[in-house]
């Protein structure tokens, strides 16, 4: 629904590929939503609202090895002319890392580090390197461009991910203020 009532009708976007600068910016953008969700958070960086769902720990460590494994690392891959990447398994990495188990502190602080060496190699890449790929097994060839576009994409996923917490953790105590869900 649109602010008018009125129905949205589907469209078909024209936009140009972003800038390295523009993109360099949205991961900024991230650090700062998730220093503040961490910040009001608190303590609870490790709570779950659904036993299915990650906490926020576990969400901002995924996007520490999605940047590690997926985005800056196979840029690097790329730039450094490797032919073939491989997939990783995201759930048996996420077992393995335990980030519920850890300090929320200590998770943003990763973050954070492997983030900015991130924004630093998008900011080095050169026009001509936007165009040079790798092949995936999964999904085939992969291009710096196509990366640079998909990391901003993931980062919103996890971002709505991080601000759902705080709304569930709202949610049992806002008495009759829940009738106003949906408005």
């Amino acid at each position: 629904m649109r602010v008018d009532g009125g129905l949205r009708l589907p469209r078909t976007p024209q936009t140009t590929d972003l800038t390295t600068d523009q993109v360099a910016g949205y991961l900024e953008a991230t650090c700062a939503l998730i220093e503040s969700e961490f910040a009001a958070l608190g303590t609870d960086s490790s709570w779950h609202f659904d036993p299915n769902e990650w906490c926020a720990s576990e969400v901002v460590g995924h996007m520490v090895e999605a940047d590690k494994r997926g985005f800056a690392g196979r840029i690097r891959e790329i730039l450094n002319s490797k032919e073939r990447t491989s997939a990783w398994d995201q759930v048996a990495v996420a077992r393995e890392r335990n980030d519920c188990a850890r300090l929320g502190q200590s998770v943003w602080m990763e973050f954070m580090g492997v983030r900015n060496d991130g924004i630093r190699l998008v900011r080095s890449l050169k026009a001509a390197d936007l165009s040079r790929g790798i092949e995936h097994p999964k999904v085939g060839r992969l291009l710096i461009r196509d990366l640079l576009h998909e990391w901003i994409h993931h980062d919103r996923n996890h971002t709505r991910q991080l601000l759902q917490i705080a709304q569930e953790r709202a949610w049992p105590h806002m008495g009759n203020s829940q009738k106003f869900k949906g408005e």
